[in-house]
This record gives C-alpha cells, structure tokens and sequence, in this order.
C-alpha cells in the first residue's frame, strides 16, 4: 500500500505547523513542504521586533476571539480544539519556553526569533518532512478538476493533485495544504478548485499625519489614550489603548488595532480621515476644566508651558498650548476663559488629519482572503473540492497585534495537519 502524500505549500508560520501535525499524526505519510524564496519563516523571523510574538497569554476562548476583526465566529470552534495554552505546551514539548509580558504578549525565553525558527525546522526535520526552499509552484491540477463535474461526489473521494513547479518538475499528491499567506498564487490556485477569495488589503498599519510640529515629538507615547476614526459617510470607530508619536505621524497598540478593525473602511477612503484624539480618557471634560482652573488659581505667576499641572509628557503639553493657540511665556493668571476652554478641547478632542498609511515595522498584515464558509473548521478542508486544505493568512482571518494573527495561524495549521494525516 502506497504512503499517504502530502504536499505543504509555503514555508512560513502555518505551513510548518501543519507539515509538523500531519507528520506526527501520520509517521508513515510522505510530507513534503514547498517555499518559492530561499529563506524559510521569514515573518516570522522578523515579528515582535526579531522576538516573535509567538501568542497571547489570554486563555479564555471567548475573550480570545474578540481580538479577530474577521473570522471570530469561525475561530471559535477552532480555539476550542486548539488554543493559545495548548500553542504554549507545543513549544514547551519541543524545548522552547515561553515567557509572558505585562501587556499579554508572550514570547520565547530567548527574545530572538531564531529560537522558533529553530524549533520548527528541527521539528519538523526529526518528523522527516522534506523541505524544499527555491521550489515556487506554477500551478496545481487535478485529474477529478479537468475529468468530471464538481458535483461527482463519488469521483471527488478519490481526488489526486499534481503540482508544477517552476524547476518544471511534477509531484502528485493525496493532499495538499495552501499556506501561502498573502501571496497571489494560493488565491490562484484556490479559484481555479472554485474557491471565491475576499479581495485583500492590508491590516495593521500606522497614520500618516502631516504637522511637522507634532512629528517633532518622535518617540513620545501616552497610555491610555482613546481615539476616534471618521471617515465620510461610514460609522465612527473607536479604541483606547497606547499611542507612540513618530517622525511620520501616529502608532502603537491603539492605533494599529483601529487600523485592523477600520481596514476596509480605510482602504475605501483612499487612507483619508480625521482621527480624533482624547489625550486624558479618564477624565471627563468638565473634570479636566476644573483641574485646569485649580492649577491658574493656585500657581498664577507660573508660565503655562513650563508648569502644566496634567500628567502628560512635557513636549507634548508645550506642543498641546501651541495648537491651543497659546503664547509660551503667557502666565496662568493671564489665561482667558477662551483660551482656558481651547485648550481643553486639544486635551480632549485634538482633531488631527490623516494623509495616508505607514506600515507596522516589516510585518505585513492582509484582511481578506478565501471565503470562510467555503471552509470546513474542524478539519480546514475545502468544502468544495476533497483533499485540498487551507490554513493562516492565505483564509480571511485577521487579528489585532499581540500575537493573535500567529495564533490563528497555529490553530488552522494544526487542524488541518491533524485532518490531512488522519488515516482514511
């Protein structure tokens, strides 16, 4: 009887995990992964700032699915069978310890991604998986494809694929698994098996803001912060979380997760829109009004720049009375109501106007991808053509930053590894 064959295409995240599950599932199965560059694990090599966010230390699936702007429902049974807490005991299984931050982030020990590159190379070398870099796939055929309708069920169970790869080589295989990512091919090859593919735009991106006198204030951050997205003619998006100032405009946690939610949107608008900023969310208008007439009541002779008595960065507050239109050597006590009430609305409201999109470090986020309900959960088969798989960010699945868009990646992967090696 001939081994089960499998083919992985992509070597990053996803397709590793997968070929790892299949193979453990499935010892006698012949795996073979496909990457078309030369290097293997490329995000990952450079996610979390060359740390690798492997994971999000939130163990409540419910919780969990709330971070996922699209593809929650569809995760849920998934994170169900396959969630953070069992990424973090994979890794410690094979010798990688994790380690969690303040913020919920979890990464290696370590802090170098090289340490999970390692891992699932070496993992999926004792497994016996053949991988093979510099292999790009031109295209996939069936026989069941070109022979007979779809809807012969009976003929689709005996599917077979063979696979061209640009060397000009053909492999044929039982089962294959799309882990392409973002890449065009995947969503090629899965229209042609009849797939329909959400059209894909980036996620997890920073704002280009153009006022010189705040992109002077780089490497300045506030947390909390809340902001407030508006675009013309679509709902107001909103989050609070931390803001970084950068030499090109605004980004950190709050910012990208309003990106990822408000990606279509975004997109639809040409990167246009006004971002409001509320610099104190904690307090109310009013409560900030007060604190500010205490403060000219009490220190009067002080110069309003260099005594701000409000618990922000001093440049941003000197930055803050310069939009409110306040001189810098004006005294408290010679502060007008007008002023007084401007200057709330900057702590409170500041509008700021957004040019167009920055990008999250190297990392390269896409919301879109194949339609979900065009897919089976438990085992991340297609349901529309026998044998054929999907799994990480080729499905449309995106989450916020923190180590969400990994751990959906892991999830479907090993689904569909556990899928693809089980004996039929």
């Amino acid at each position: 009887m001939q081994p089960l064959k499998i083919v992985i295409v992509g070597g990053g995240a996803a397709g590793f995990f997968a070929a790892c599950s299949a193979a453990k599932t499935n010892r006698s199965a012949s795996i073979i992964l496909l990457e078309a560059s030369r290097q293997l694990l490329a995000k990952v090599r450079i996610s979390g700032g060359g740390r690798c966010n492997v994971t999000h230390a939130l163990f409540d699936t419910k919780g969990f699915i709330q971070n996922y702007p699209r593809g929650s429902k569809a995760l849920l049974g998934a994170f169900s069978r396959f969630q953070a807490q069992d990424t973090v005991r994979w890794f410690a299984t094979a010798g990688v310890q994790l380690k969690t931050e303040a913020d919920g982030r979890m990464f290696p020990v370590t802090d170098s991604s090289e340490t999970i590159v390692d891992c699932l190379i070496k993992t999926a070398l004792d497994f016996n998986v053949q991988i093979r870099t510099a292999s790009p796939v031109v295209c996939v055929n069936s026989q069941e494809l070109e022979n007979q309708p779809a809807e012969d069920s009976d003929n689709k169970d005996k599917s077979r694929f063979e696979i061209l790869l640009k060397s000009g080589e053909t492999l044929h295989c039982d089962k294959i698994l799309l882990a392409t990512g973002s890449n065009p091919v995947g969503y090629r090859i899965a229209k042609k098996f009849g797939h329909q593919v959400e059209p894909t735009v980036p996620s997890l991106f920073t704002f280009n803001i153009v006022d010189k006198e705040l992109r002077s204030l780089a490497g300045v951050s506030v947390n909390p912060v809340q902001l407030r997205l508006s675009v013309p003619g679509k709902p107001q998006l909103e989050q609070v979380g931390p803001l970084l100032i950068t030499h090109w405009g605004l980004s950190g946690p709050a910012v990208l997760k309003l990106s990822a939610w408000g990606a279509r949107t975004f997109h639809e608008s040409g990167y246009k829109g006004t971002i409001t900023v509320n610099w104190l969310p904690d307090l109310n208008q009013d409560k900030v009004r007060q604190e500010l007439q205490q403060v000219k009541n009490d220190f009067g002779k002080r110069a309003i720049a260099l005594h701000r008595g409000i618990k922000l960065p001093h440049r941003l507050w000197q930055y803050l009375i310069f939009r409110a239109g306040i001189d810098k050597d004006m005294r408290w006590a010679d502060l007008p109501k007008k002023a007084l009430n401007k200057l709330v609305q900057e702590l409170t409201q500041g509008q700021y106007i957004i040019s167009g999109k920055g990008v999250f470090k190297d990392e390269f986020v896409t919301c879109g991808g194949i339609k979900l309900k065009e897919v089976n959960f438990k085992t991340m088969e297609s349901r529309l053509f026998k044998g054929l798989y999907f799994a990480g960010e080729i499905l449309d699945i995106d989450g916020v930053t923190g180590g969400f868009n990994f751990q959906s990646a892991w999830t479907t992967a090993y689904l569909a590894g556990l899928a693809m090696g089980a004996k039929e």
